[in-house]
């Protein structure tokens, strides 16, 4: 009930006093609501406080025998799934929390927001089942968490599954239903590769929403900090077959950097396919990803393999506005690693969808050298060409893919690239043996609706670039009946092992104007087509006039031939007046597949 001066003079006492009281309880509601509410402006107000400030290194409050403990010690810290948090709730997601213990050495704040209360959640040493681990319990009793972890009933109704982790620097991995743990995402990556060395910003405080009984999503928020730059993030953990992560942050630089890495992905690439084990190995492929995948804003779609040099490598792809971009698992047979230990056939994919236009910047690939799989050597992000002025925000939004469904991320009308196989390069002998050649050889298999549509003696062909380190010797296409696509071989000389060798490649196929008109083109392609169907007709009409004329000229009368072939001489300047002769029409390219960009390593 609303009280104004217009109608209190016709209220009873009594009823205006209860109004007002009733009045004061909703104001007092309001105002608490307004005064618990808890959003992604409220740590931006901290991240923007805090890049006017010194950073202030986290300091470590580990005993010896925590900080100096080997990685089989501090797996035998185990968390009692009876002490999670919200284990006496009906709603389906629960937290965990990690122990500190060796090079997670700094306690990180964990707060969680409930209706109308933000309140941290307090270190306690009862979670924890120390095993038979030696120390005095008096020395855990200031301690914290090092991260924590969110469980949900993702695979089974009754049982609470791992499905995201939050431990060390800034980096957290997700998953999906079947999958397994694999590579990496991070908050953000400051002078990757450089020569003055990586800055490894770190979540320092999370808020974690409470989450209803009926909720499908929980929400996170987080601080990052680090020497030259502080962040603000919010994050959606919607789980599922695909697990979606939408992440919305603002960023300020407290000091200019080098390089700005923003949505970045870490992962490990030891050996595969396209570059095989060095020594002796029952596993074909050894990673987390086989390759990174770029959705351009022109459209293209660009296939990059993975390699494990010998050396840094760092390579650069020029975008405006990314439509899209992530580490892909391409190949999900258990047959291409036989591991029944570490599934990697079952280690998703991260596919990152920008939200809004990110303007200029590059797609950067950083590969470093690794001799085993516990080493992360592979980096992916997006570094925009142009930086804010320290103290200025940096908004940025994307939605994160987890998931093990990488046709879903492919183009719907194009082909892609299924495997890349490396080989000696080897020519055929007159005894049908073959002979290396002292070339390498690169077996490139596409598939694809785009090419699944097409019967298999169309005229398919490449196009190939392979820079000035390689002399090129082979370079064949052929249709292959058991993908319903198609194998490209190249076999290259390089000219100095020492540099590294760029390669392109797309399947193409030519197409004339007639055709065309008869294909769906994009809307962007639209004045082209028209022009093409216009061509098309004016080719069809001369095709029709040419035919009757035939006709006609092959009724006539034996006796009148001479008589009409003088009056078609005497004509023929009106006929040709009247329907132009049409040209040959000129043949177009159409691209069949995503574009395959390789590097082969110096030294390979």
């Amino acid at each position: 009930m609303i009280v104004s001066p217009c109608n209190a003079a016709k209220l009873s006492a009594k009823r205006l006093r209860s109004a007002l009281v009733a009045g004061s309880a909703v104001l007092c509601l309001l105002s608490a609501g307004q005064l618990w509410a808890f959003n992604l402006d409220d740590v931006s107000a901290k991240a923007k406080e805090l890049a006017g400030q010194k950073f202030e290194a986290p300091r470590s409050n580990l005993p010896n025998e925590f900080r100096d403990m080997k990685f089989a010690d501090y797996q035998k810290i185990r968390f009692r799934t009876e002490k999670a948090e919200w284990a006496d709730q009906k709603n389906p997601f629960k937290l965990s929390f990690y122990h500190q213990g060796m090079h997670f050495d700094t306690p990180v704040k964990i707060n969680e927001i409930t209706a109308n209360t933000v309140e941290e959640i307090k270190y306690d040493p009862s979670r924890f089942d120390f095993g038979d681990l030696q120390f005095d319990p008096k020395a855990t009793e200031q301690l914290g968490y090092a991260g924590f972890r969110v469980l949900y009933p993702i695979n089974k109704a009754d049982k609470q599954d791992e499905i995201m982790t939050m431990l060390g620097a800034s980096y957290f991995r997700v998953v999906g239903k079947g999958h397994t743990y694999g590579l990496s995402a991070r908050g953000l990556a400051i002078d990757t590769a450089l020569p003055s060395g990586e800055e490894f910003p770190r979540f320092r405080e999370f808020w974690i929403q409470q989450p209803k009984p009926g909720d499908k999503h929980l929400v996170i928020f987080a601080l990052l900090d680090s020497p030259r730059a502080t962040g603000a993030y919010r994050l959606i953990l919607r789980p599922g077959s695909d697990t979606i992560v939408d992440v919305k942050g603002q960023m300020f630089l407290r000091d200019k950097v080098g390089k700005l890495g923003i949505a970045p992905l870490t992962s490990m690439f030891l050996f595969g396919a396209n570059q095989p084990s060095k020594v002796l190995n029952y596993r074909r492929e050894l990673h987390d990803s086989s390759g990174l995948s770029i959705h351009a804003g022109n459209g293209e779609w660009i296939w990059r393999p993975l390699n494990n040099p010998k050396h840094l490598a760092v390579s650069q792809f020029s975008v405006e506005n990314p439509r899209g971009f992530g580490l892909l698992q391409r190949g999900r047979d258990f047959s291409h690693y036989e591991d029944l230990d570490d599934r990697y056939d079952k280690r998703p994919s991260a596919w990152i969808e920008p939200k809004g236009d990110w303007g200029k910047g590059t797609v950067d690939l950083v590969e470093i050298p690794t001799a085993d799989e516990t080493n992360d050597n592979i980096v992916a992000f997006w570094n925009p060409e142009k930086l804010p002025e320290p103290g200025q925000p940096l908004d940025f939004a994307y939605r994160m893919h987890w998931t093990m469904d990488e046709a879903a991320i492919h183009a719907p009308d194009s082909a892609w690239v299924k495997q890349t196989l490396r080989s000696t390069g080897d020519v055929k002998q007159s005894n049908l043996i073959r002979q290396p050649d002292g070339s390498v050889a690169y077996l490139v298999d596409f598939e694809g609706p785009s090419l699944a549509a097409l019967a298999p003696d169309a005229d398919v062909r490449s196009q190939v670039s392979v820079g000035d380190n390689a002399e090129l010797v082979e370079n064949s296409v052929r249709y292959n009946p058991e993908t319903k696509g198609w194998r490209l071989t190249l076999r290259m000389k390089i000219k100095d092992a020492s540099k590294s060798t760029e390669m392109r490649a797309a399947l193409v196929q030519n197409i004339v104007p007639a055709d065309l008109a008869k294909t769906s083109l994009p809307a962007s392609n639209s004045s082209v087509a028209k022009a093409d169907k216009i061509a098309a007709k004016q080719q069809e009409k001369a095709d029709k006039e040419a035919k009757a004329a035939e006709a006609k000229q092959a009724d006539a009368k034996p006796a009148a031939d001479a008589k009409d072939k003088a009056n078609k001489d005497a004509k023929q300047p009106a006929a040709a007046d009247a329907a132009p002769a049409t040209p040959e029409p000129a043949s177009t390219e159409e691209v069949l597949t995503e574009t395959w960009s390789y590097q082969l390593p110096a030294d390979e």
